[in-house]
């Protein structure tokens, strides 16, 4: 059994494993038997949580709260209070799950949840319902309140607002535990985007790493919100997730070069600490078209790409260079998935630095 308490683990738990711990510890509180741990059975696992506090309300009412465990990760619900508010009732054997403040809304289809109830996701609801079930007298039912205090104020730094999840966050899991970013509870969140594009008829998607291209592509193009995805440094995953499901036409990747021209080399996780070849693939590339030797050396050197970028606009090689990475980025992606690709490399300052792809891409140009 693994018990995850305030502390820098490893692993933590979910949102929906904390607010399954809060609903259980409201109950056993109705029950005059107020826990400081609770004991909760998960999908891959059994878990522990503490209890933050516990308050019995009447004979048929009670609230608890849960803080989420701070494990090794940069997730912004780390630490926030969970609380559940159980009521008792006469439908026998029954348990509803409802919620209050904190806890967004669906207004998109494509998720888990139909659009107009409450983002807990049906892992959650199943695992608050059996939990429950396991405490309730036999003649009783329940219905369970999750809320989340913080929810609103720290929605918008989450993707829910991307996914049409308003007025707060969302109450996710799969297994109960969390694990860090670079695994796979991330990158379901991000692969969600997918569905909600699809869901809304778009079959033309522009990939773009976060939110720099997210805003260069606003100020530059005519696009829904929804076709555009953020795909953080998980280029390959993204495509091969789009490439599944066999409805999209077309992927633009559109963002920084620091980013994109990794792609170029074939490198399919951008993140700098799993693969940094900048400086090789901007010196490769500009060898391609001919620069002096000298020029070459200067290149390597450079840390940034925009420093490379000063470098080639110097020698009037910039386009071409960038033309070549963008049509290798393409030739290296269709190749291997059965769907239309563009790329389009730009600066900070939204600056394109591979027009030609300008009239090629699915989306107008403002």
């Amino acid at each position: 059994m693994e018990h995850h308490k305030n502390s820098e683990e490893k692993s933590g738990i979910t949102t929906g494993s904390c607010a399954t711990a809060a609903s259980v510890a409201a109950l056993l509180t109705i029950l005059d038997k107020p826990p400081v741990i609770v004991n909760i059975i998960a999908p891959k696992s059994k878990l522990t949580a503490d209890i933050y506090d516990t308050k019995k309300i009447s004979d048929i009412e009670a609230k608890a709260v849960v803080e989420k465990p701070t494990y090794n990760d940069p997730d912004v619900t780390r630490g926030i209070k969970i609380v559940s508010e159980v009521t008792l009732t006469d439908n026998t054997g029954v348990v509803e799950i409802t919620a209050g403040i904190g806890v967004g809304v669906v207004t998109k289809p494509g998720l888990q949840i139909p659009v107009g109830e409450f983002a807990i996701n049906p892992v959650p609801r199943k695992m608050i319902c059996e939990n429950v079930k396991r405490f309730l007298p036999e003649d009783k039912g329940a219905i369970v309140k999750i809320s989340i205090p913080e929810g609103k104020k720290i929605a918008p730094k989450t993707m829910n607002s991307r996914l049409g999840i308003i007025d707060g966050i969302s109450i996710l899991g799969t297994t109960g535990i969390a694990r860090p970013m670079s695994n796979k509870a991330y990158k379901d969140s991000l692969r969600v985007q997918i569905d909600v594009a699809i869901a809304n008829g778009y079959e033309d998607l522009l990939y773009v790493p976060g939110n720099i291209g997210t805003r260069i592509a606003h100020e530059h193009l005519n696009i829904a919100e929804d076709a555009i995805i953020e795909m953080s440094n998980f280029v390959g995953y993204m495509i091969e997730e789009a490439d599944k499901t066999g409805k999209i036409n077309s992927i633009t990747l559109f963002g920084h070069a620091g980013k994109l021209i990794k792609v170029a080399a074939g490198i399919t996780n951008t993140k700098q600490s799993v693969a940094d070849a900048r400086r090789e693939i901007m010196t490769a590339y500009t060898a391609l078209v001919g620069a002096k030797r000298e020029v070459l050396q200067e290149i390597f050197e450079c840390i940034t790409t925009e420093d490379v970028i000063k470098i080639l606009d110097e020698h009037n090689l910039t386009t071409e260079v960038f033309e070549l990475i963008g049509q290798k980025i393409e030739e290296l992606c269709e190749l291997k998935y059965d769907m239309k690709f563009n790329a389009v490399i730009v600066k900070m300052n939204g600056d394109v630095l591979n027009p030609s792809r300008i009239d090629k891409i699915p989306f107008d140009w403002k």
